[in-house]
């Protein structure tokens, strides 16, 4: 299936459109602001606050260079940017006032790029991508790990490869988990074909296929929408903008690909020798990833914590949306790790940043990530036990020095505040207790009474500029935000809002936080920007989906109150895998089963199983499928259109910080 609106996820497919439109902002008079007295006092404590003598990191982020591709700009053949190195080039010197010196340090360290020798025949490409792509040379191949986002960066890395290495061919692929910047490139390394013949091996940890899969469609649409302020693809790069993504440079926007593992890991202990190469694995299920595993290579006494051990404390919640991951599992993941392999490691990587060597760094560098994350899981529900709310929570907790002043447990993509609200969450939900937060009444209705009760939307913004005058720019969000969702098109409102939260944004030392205000800020001022977007999967992802995943995203595709006074009964046929399935449209939800049978059903719909993928994932209509002769229909032929005319659009370009 090669659709063109299924090529790229949606976060991905719009950032070379967003950066263009976020340059073109950058030349309007409402653009950003300087730092105010407030934010420079404020980041110029920091300067005080952290260990910036120590240059430890850039000693290692630097160490084993070989070469790079200076000035690295990739672009599509209609000359769309795909992947801009270059566009980072203003990060050097001290920080500037509108950055927080430790994001600054952290984006210092994430521009140093190309080929890196980490010990013999193990090689990495850092900063091409998101991501790492390590190279390991084999007896007569290379194995890849975590083959970038897109096959464009993924190619570009093994090319820089083979101009400083001997040309070699790929024997075997390792996704280490199962998020898009560990999987996307596959096929600028490998072809499936190849895979297909048995001369590329592809191995992955259990789930991984299913995980990748669902992550990327069941709410697609919207964590790609949300992944535009995480990652501010949107936004100008430069010191009032984007300077990155704290565990990464930047996402790439080529063409995202999946090949499927042919081997899967299982469990704890187990071990694969490719190309003379042994490799252990240690089974990390819930913790960065639904799906994921670390690898130990005794033969290099080498460790690779795939993502569960980086320079920041990571996410226990990504901000883009996705499940709670479980800290406690986590902190079990590395104790594990160092009980089974700190003793015999001399080197840790990891596919987001830089190695670390000598054992005696790297075993109270994965005991204090380990103290991190148990510290932050044990004294949340100490506090939720005593009665603390989410929110009180998540301002009371920090990490001890010992461990919170460590460079690599600082918050440069998680953060303690909301890796603390992801602990409640993930145990307590959503709700406090507190009846009067039970059904709280929605923004707009909330934000019109808040207006009124204070006197009128000019009273709150004098207010609230009194309140930006002494700094006070939470509080200037929080009730500008009741006046624009009460009256969205007052631009005084959203003006201060905007000015609040970029203060907010300069004063992050997450960039992801960074990300969230200016992004919001640029949103209140400009208004949602008008994205073509193709797709909320590639065409590689929809073709892995299984039948009932397909038929779970119809469920999340169905408009529930129309399919209410809309019953209707369908028998799916898969010719390829000559089985059916029994589709049942009732109470406004779709209802499958593969082992029951429909004793009469409205109609009965022959088509294969990427047929159908292409017909919800915006490809040709049912109608036009059946016209074709591509799919086939006994029966009530308008109840198969019924079905797919239930199928809610989801709009990519909802608003988030107005109504």
């Amino acid at each position: 299936m090669s659709h063109p609106k299924l090529r790229h996820i949606a976060v991905l497919s719009s950032l070379a459109m967003s950066m263009m439109c976020g340059q073109a902002l950058a030349q309007k008079a409402t653009d950003p602001k300087d730092a105010t007295s407030f934010t420079r006092k404020a980041n110029a404590a920091v300067l005080n606050e952290l260990p910036f003598a120590d240059r430890q990191d850039f000693e290692d982020a630097q160490r084993g260079f070989i070469g790079t591709v200076p000035d690295l700009l990739l672009q599509s053949d209609k000359g769309v940017p795909i992947y801009d190195l270059k566009s980072f080039s203003f990060i050097t010197g001290d920080a500037p006032a509108t950055v927080n010196p430790s994001a600054w340090r952290q984006e210092q360290l994430n521009n140093f790029s190309g080929l890196f020798k980490v010990i013999d025949r193990v090689y990495q490409v850092r900063g091409f991508d998101m991501s790492n792509m390590t190279i390991i040379e084999g007896d007569t191949g290379l194995i890849l790990i975590d083959p970038l986002i897109s096959q464009e960066t993924a190619k570009v890395a093994l090319e820089l490869y083979f101009k400083h290495r001997p040309r070699r061919n790929v024997v075997a692929v390792i996704y280490t988990h199962s998020h898009v910047d560990h999987y996307g490139g596959v096929k600028g390394v490998v072809s499936e074909a190849d895979v297909k013949a048995g001369k590329v091996k592809i191995l992955a940890p259990e789930g991984f296929l299913e995980e990748s899969v669902s992550e990327n469609v069941y709410a697609g649409n919207a964590m790609g929408r949300r992944a535009l302020y995480q990652y501010g693809v949107t936004l100008p790069k430069n010191a009032k903008g984007l300077i990155g993504g704290g565990l990464g440079k930047a996402t790439s926007a080529g063409v995202v690909t999946l090949i499927p593992p042919t081997d899967v890991v299982k469990m704890t202990g187990e071990t694969r020798t490719v190309d003379g190469i042994r490799m252990e694995f240690l089974m990390a299920p819930n913790t960065e990833a639904p799906a994921e595993f670390l690898i130990y290579f005794p033969q290099f006494r080498m460790l690779d914590t795939a993502e569960d051990a980086t320079h920041t404390l990571h996410n226990l919640y990504t901000l883009r949306g996705a499940q709670a991951r479980d800290a406690r599992t986590w902190w079990k993941t590395l104790d594990a790790a160092i009980t089974r392999y700190a003793s015999k490691t001399d080197v840790v990587i990891a596919q987001h940043h830089w190695p670390m060597w000598d054992q005696k760094r790297i075993t109270p560098f994965l005991e204090n990530q380990r103290d991190g994350y148990k510290y932050l899981h044990d004294q949340v529900l100490n506090l939720a036990n005593k009665g603390y709310t989410m929110v009180e929570i998540a301002e009371m907790i920090q990490l001890p020095d010992s461990t919170g002043k460590q460079w690599y447990n600082r918050g440069y993509y998680g953060s303690v505040n909301h890796n603390a609200k992801a602990v409640y969450q993930r145990y307590l939900g959503w709700y406090d207790s507190n009846p009067a937060n039970l059904h709280r009444l929605p923004p707009v209705e909330a934000g019109k009474r808040y207006v009124a009760l204070m006197g009128g939307a000019d009273k709150m913004i004098a207010a609230a500029r009194k309140s930006f005058d002494d700094g006070d720019y939470r509080w200037v969000a929080e009730i500008m935000n009741h006046v624009v969702f009460a009256d969205p098109d007052n631009a005084e409102a959203r003006n201060l809002e905007a000015d609040a939260l970029e203060q907010m944004g300069y004063q992050a030392e997450d960039p992801t936080w960074r990300n969230e205000y200016l992004a919001g800020a640029q949103e209140l001022r400009h208004g949602v920007l008008k994205l073509s977007i193709g797709g909320v999967a590639s065409a590689d992802t929809v073709q892995a989906m299984t039948p009932d995943m397909l038929l779970d995203y119809m469920g999340i595709r169905l408009n529930g109150p129309k399919a209410a006074v809309q019953p209707l009964t369908i028998t799916w046929k898969l010719p390829e895998a000559k089985e059916a399935y029994a589709l049942e449209v009732r109470n406004g939800a779709l209802i499958y089963s593969k082992e029951r049978k429909l004793a009469k059903a409205d109609a009965t719909l022959e088509i294969s199983r990427s047929a159908l993928a292409s017909a919800i994932m915006g490809g040709p209509s049912i109608a036009e499928l059946i016209k074709a002769g591509t799919a086939k229909v006994q029966g009530d032929q308008s109840k198969v259109e019924a079905l797919f005319a239930l199928l809610d659009t989801f709009d990519f370009n909802f608003p988030i910080v107005t109504p």
